[in-house]
């Protein structure tokens, strides 16, 4: 058997070699009985897993690669001779002079450092700048609260105090600090009072800031409805979605937003029934969003659908769910409509009216042509219902300024969330995560619109406790990258 073996593995090997199996070698593996044919094909299916970078039998083809392990996946590819970094002659940055100096210190060595021999002193000097944050102790206030009687109201009354909640001990620094930690940075319970005890040396726990962040959240909530308020009001709004998980229950994260503002809304459904909870009324805007159904059930003025989310449907066919021989005919003829309209956009200042308006009638002809083609293939029918049935909304953007042909807005506003999920594993209760909605919204949209989160929310804090009222939402600086 030792010696039926090795010619076994020689045939194998040699047909894996020269990618071929003549009939010859086929009958004589095949002569040599049943064992012999399973042990051949199990050495060549091993050995050309092993030639494309796979090495375990579970792996296929069709296996997406964010399922398959790090540890089991090839080695990247490299980048070529590019190196990375600027290119040559690219003009270096460094930190700047800092405007002030709080402290002077001067210094100069008494002997060599090599040879240890005493030094002739001269005057050359040169200056170095540190900035470092100095060692950071808490500092606890005593107030005094002085309680006079009022005539008119019959009571004794006393003074607010802006620094703190009511009834809590610790600061409204330390509150918005941490909340803007957990739901603003992603940073879980744990670290963060990792944080406060070893660096800060402010001994929190889990419990006590979690019951902060709730009556946080409580005096924000104004701001979170003004959000949505603003939101309904834009005149363009991206839309999108991802699973979070609340009490161990498959919950949805939903955002609306656009440059000025993100609203983060947490619900069980990721139907039509949680989207009417956000379209309280008619959105007079464009809506944009991916192919999912439940956006069709909002009322609105203009849509426009993703055209990367088409791109990619097209890769992830043609990877994973083996189309048919009519399949790359319908795939070129789609992918070039969609080109040939980004290439028109981007042009779009560069021609006539009348060009651009010919133009962009020639692409829903096309567009109409591929429609009422009667294609073959499969995925090419799914597809083409799939277009059918958004038609009208595949090339807003060429009528519309301000309008994009992607959603990409949506995916990067909620990539932070994701993370944070990550971390966190997503809450506990509907009341954590209602929290979590309404600080996300909250720190999100004043990063957005260029104010300093923390001290924004500090200032709101002091100004509520002060007046029980709470300040307008801040308006937008500058327009910043989201």
């Amino acid at each position: 058997m030792a010696t039926g073996t090795s010619t076994i593995l020689d045939v194998a090997a040699a047909a894996l070699r020269d990618a071929s199996l003549s009939e010859e070698q086929a009958e004589a593996i095949y002569e040599q009985g049943k064992e012999a044919v399973v042990f051949t094909l199990l050495a060549l299916t091993k050995q050309l897993a092993e030639a494309q970078g796979k090495t375990d039998p579970s792996i296929t083809l069709s296996t997406p690669s964010g399922m398959i392990p790090t540890y089991k996946k090839p080695p990247a590819k490299g980048r070529g001779k590019r190196r990375p970094g600027g290119k040559p002659g690219h003009p270096g940055s460094r930190r700047e002079i800092p405007a002030s100096i709080d402290w002077e210190e001067e210094h100069r060595a008494k002997r060599c450092p090599d040879c240890n021999s005493r030094l002739k002193r001269c005057n050359e000097t040169r200056t170095r700048y540190i900035e470092d944050i100095p060692e950071i102790q808490p500092e606890v206030t005593e107030h005094t609260i002085h309680r006079d009687w009022c005539p008119k109201c019959k009571r004794k009354v006393e003074p607010s105090v802006p620094d703190a909640l009511p009834g809590s001990q610790l600061g409204n620094r330390v509150l918005v600090l941490s909340a803007w930690l957990h739901y603003a940075l992603g940073n879980t319970l744990s670290q963060i009072v990792e944080v406060f005890n070893f660096h800060l040396q402010l001994k929190l726990t889990e419990g006590g800031l979690v019951d902060m962040w709730y009556r946080l959240q409580a005096i924000l909530f104004a701001w979170y409805e003004q959000i949505q308020q603003e939101a309904l009001n834009s005149a363009v709004l991206h839309a999108d979605e991802t699973g979070w998980r609340v009490d161990g229950k498959t919950n949805w994260l939903w955002c609306f937003g656009n440059p000025t503002l993100t609203y983060f809304m947490i619900d069980r459904s990721r139907g039509s029934p949680t989207l009417a909870k956000f379209f309280i009324r008619e959105f007079d805007g464009t809506l944009i969003s991916d192919f999912w159904g439940a956006y069709n059930a909002v009322v609105c003025a203009a849509r426009q659908k993703c055209l990367v989310h088409l791109l990619r449907e097209l890769e992830q066919t043609e990877k994973y769910k083996s189309p048919g021989k009519h399949w790359p005919e319908f795939a070129k003829k789609l992918r070039r409509l969609i080109g040939d309209a980004i290439r028109l956009w981007r042009r779009q200042d560069e021609l006539s009216s009348e060009a651009y308006a010919s133009r962009k009638e020639c692409l829903h002809k096309r567009l109409a042509e591929m429609i009422d083609t009667d294609w073959h293939d499969s995925h090419a029918k799914r597809l083409i219902k799939r277009l059918r049935r958004h038609q009208g909304d595949l090339f807003t953007f060429l009528d519309q300024a301000g309008v994009p042909f992607d959603n990409n807005h949506a995916e990067r506003s909620i990539r932070p969330a994701v993370i944070l999920r990550k971390n966190s594993y997503g809450n506990r209760s509907e009341q954590g995560a209602n929290c979590q909605a309404v600080l996300m919204s909250v720190f999100r949209t004043l990063k957005q619109r260029g104010h300093d989160p923390i001290r924004t929310v500090i200032e709101a804090i002091e100004n509520y406790i002060t007046t029980k009222q709470l300040p307008p939402l801040p308006a937008p600086k500058t327009t910043s990258n989201s």
